[in-house]
């Protein structure tokens, strides 16, 4: 009532020659139903009502409270007169809101929730205000977040709250036909907030509560804000614009997955045994006994899941298969003491089927898996990579896998994605003088009869500092890019040695703290062997994560590395909660060609998971067309040596929720994302409705159909030999006919 006598007053006496707005802000949350239910829905009205409603329904709609309030307040709620109501309703000239400020998260009474989920949807909250209160004209005048009461400056979770809000907004006015004509910021300056005291911070500027004159900065939210300002919002940024464009002749376009489909089940044209077939009766076959037919030779056709694997395959049109070898099973004890012969036959099968079909293998001698890492369960149980003799195991494990499998594979990875969060440094140690002996193995014994290539794959995953305007946090964001793909690619792609940042950040820590970091020292013949052991760079890359100094949450702080781990809630995110950013990889393929030069670089695996219960797989089919395009424009546009890209991956089967193909009720299934891939294959990228087909020379590569042959000799002979017999039997009849027609003349 006293708002209205003051609205009225303002309307009679004063709007006539002030022409001015009058309204009453009024401070809101937003619930979401715990299950889609009539009731739960019902529950979440209710608590909108009694927060929102119950101030806004009388002076937007009737001038009477909500039916949810008087059916469940009965007498405790007043009522109003008719003449009250009249008074009352209308008194408004804008609907002023407030969201984030005064209700944060969290702070609602649990009561005004009906047990229903509070939600920080400020876009849609606008839509019902739209919706309940006939469309009026929203004015935000509060809206904001808070940090941790210790964060300075650098506020970056503030920041992307901030952006949050603004960005819903900005869609409830595009896409929902809201009619938003304001928005303000709470609040200028850091304050005392209330029963949270000086625990949080909700300023633009910093407030030192210690200094005598209670010191004013700027955060970086400042800047955020200011900049926002200036463009008026978000206008699309042109680095960020789709490129059109194709890849060069001879680019692989390739699919990778963890593991191929192993089944060596014998073929029934193995079984050496003889049965008779029980038509009367059982209807079964009956083994004679004692009675049995000579064995054969095994063949490539006796392995069955090698066809259907083949076959998705050409139906996906990539040049490129890459996968890896399982050491644990090729030589169970560790060394070559036993051989399963039947896996590498298997391997020896798949490789050639491969080559058969212009799908080129690139395959992986290992890769680290849960379970003991797959190494051999010898070298697992003493030590693993810990232990040194591991080293020497896996060049024996190399020359093996060169000698049996070198006639069919020409691209080699040694290691793909050693994990460094899993790594000590004495193991990430060993794992490089490894890769550096195979290397050099390959490349004095095997690379001039094979003529094959061979490198590491690393997973490279971009990491951005989470406030761009913070020194602070690009220092952060250089030491996380150092330890977690400096490690291991500066020994081999660079100088021969570690980081420099790591040497520093740990002989640091050690000095301060009680840790022993111990980072080991390679050998002046060690660095030798390991540097420039390489034919090209290979990462895999997924995602990209934003990093800060300022520690805001304790659950997502890295004390090792003091970095505080920062999501930027407007980014897309998969079921898994990965980041969907595609110019992360762009950024990323700058990177390394500016710290290792203009060296052959290949995405061995760039890949999203999805919802499984989904048929269409769109994020998928958004992830690939746009990481794929940010390649583009790394390859054209900063000169990039890249020569690959593989998605990951193949199937859900070997790799759920990432595949190409779904796999239920053993059948695979293509997905939207995989016939969506196949056609930018087709395209060699993204050609321009104007640009000239690329018309590429026909590679001339290692005969595979020369291959075909060479591996079914046995088979070559037999048709040589029908054919000589068939020429033979030709011969003799003209010839014995002519003598018979001789005769009768």
């Amino acid at each position: 009532q006293a708002h209205a006598k003051v609205w009225h007053l303002y309307n009679d006496h004063f709007r006539p020659t002030q022409r001015g707005k009058v309204s009453i802000a009024l401070s809101s949350h937003w619930i979401k139903p715990q299950h889609m239910t009539e009731k739960n829905i019902k529950e979440c009205q209710k608590s909108l009502d009694f927060v929102l409603g119950w101030f806004a329904k009388p002076i937007f709609i009737d001038g009477d409270y909500p039916e949810s309030m008087r059916s469940n307040l009965s007498s405790l709620l007043p009522e109003f007169s008719e003449v009250e109501k009249t008074y009352i309703k209308g008194t408004a000239d804008f609907f002023a809101l407030s969201f984030g400020a005064t209700l944060s998260f969290q702070l609602l009474d649990s009561h005004m929730k009906f047990q229903q989920l509070e939600s920080i949807s400020l876009r849609q909250l606008l839509y019902w205000i739209s919706s309940e209160y006939n469309n009026p004209q929203i004015f935000i005048v509060e809206n904001g977040w808070f940090v941790s009461g210790s964060t300075k400056r650098d506020d970056a979770k503030y920041i992307y709250y901030l952006k949050k809000f603004i960005m819903e907004t900005l869609k409830a006015i595009r896409y929902d036909g809201v009619n938003v004509f304001g928005y303000t910021v709470w609040s200028l300056l850091d304050g005392f907030e209330w029963h949270r005291g000086y625990s949080i911070r909700r300023g633009l500027f910093y407030v030192d509560f210690q200094s005598h004159d209670k010191k004013l900065m700027p955060k970086s939210s400042v800047l955020f804000y200011q900049k926002l300002i200036e463009k008026n919002g978000f206008p699309p940024l042109p680095e960020n614009q789709p490129m059109e464009g194709i890849f060069p002749c001879g680019f692989a376009w390739g699919i990778a997955d963890n593991y191929i489909q192993v089944d060596t089940t014998p073929t029934q044209f193995l079984d050496s045994n003889v049965y008779v077939w029980d038509v009367h009766q059982t209807k079964k076959l009956i083994k004679v006994d004692g009675v049995f037919t000579s064995k054969r030779k095994r063949h490539c056709v006796d392995f069955a899941a090698i066809r259907l694997q083949i076959s998705l395959l050409q139906e996906m049109h990539v040049t490129h298969f890459h996968f890896s070898l399982k050491w644990s099973l090729i030589l169970p004890l560790g060394n070559l003491s036993l051989i399963n012969h039947t896996l590498v036959h298997y391997y020896q099968c798949f490789a050639s089927e491969l080559l058969r079909v212009n799908v080129t293998p690139v395959v992986a001698l290992w890769q680290p898996m849960a379970e003991n890492q797959e190494l051999p369960v010898s070298l697992a149980k003493y030590g693993a990579w810990e232990n040194p003799e591991t080293v020497q195991a896996f060049v024996e494990y190399a020359r093996f896998c060169f000698t049996s499998l070198g006639d069919q594979v020409k691209f080699w990875i040694t290691m793909n994605e050693p994990s460094v969060k899993n790594l000590t440094y004495t193991a990430g140690h060993n794992l490089l003088k490894a890769h550096a002996k195979a290397w050099h193995l390959y490349d004095k014994e095997f690379r001039r009869s094979q003529k094959g290539k061979i490198s590491i794959a690393l997973q490279a995953d971009w990491v951005e500092p989470a406030c761009p305007f913070s020194r602070n946090d690009q220092e952060v964001a250089d030491r996380i890019l150092a330890f977690d793909i400096g490690w291991l690619a500066e020994p081999i792609f660079g100088n021969g040695d570690y980081p420099q940042v790591m040497r520093a950040w740990l002989h640091q820590r050690n000095s301060v703290d009680l840790y022993n970091f111990h980072l080991p020292y390679f050998s002046e013949d060690e660095k030798k062997l390991i540097q420039g052991s390489f034919d090209f760079f290979a990462l895999s890359h997924y995602t990209t994560t934003l990093v800060g100094w300022e520690k805001e949450d304790a659950l997502k702080y890295d004390h090792y590395l003091e970095v505080q781990m920062i999501n930027d809630i407007t980014w897309l995110h998969s079921p898994s909660r990965a980041a969907v950013v595609p110019w992360g990889l762009r950024k990323l393929l700058k990177w390394v060609k500016s710290k290792y030069g203009d060296v052959p670089i290949y995405v061995m695996a760039n890949g999203i998971d999805d919802d499984q219960n989904m048929v269409h797989d769109k994020l998928r089919v958004y992830y690939i067309q746009n990481y794929i395009n940010e390649a583009l424009k790394a390859y054209t546009l900063d000169n990039v040596n890249l020569q690959g890209y593989f998605v990951y991956s193949f199937n859900d089967k070997t790799a759920p929720q990432y595949g190409l193909y779904s796999y239920v009720a053993n059948q695979y299934e293509p997905k939207p994302s995989m016939k969506h891939y196949r056609e930018i294959i087709d395209n060699n990228g993204f050609p321009g409705p104007e640009a000239p087909e690329l018309l590429c020379p026909e590679e001339i590569a290692s005969c595979p159909e020369c291959h075909f042959f060479r591996t079914r000799k046995s088979l070559l002979a037999f048709i040589s030999f029908i054919f000589v017999a068939f020429i033979v039997t030709i011969f003799l009849i003209t010839y014995y006919s002519k003598r018979v027609e001789r005769r009768y003349k």
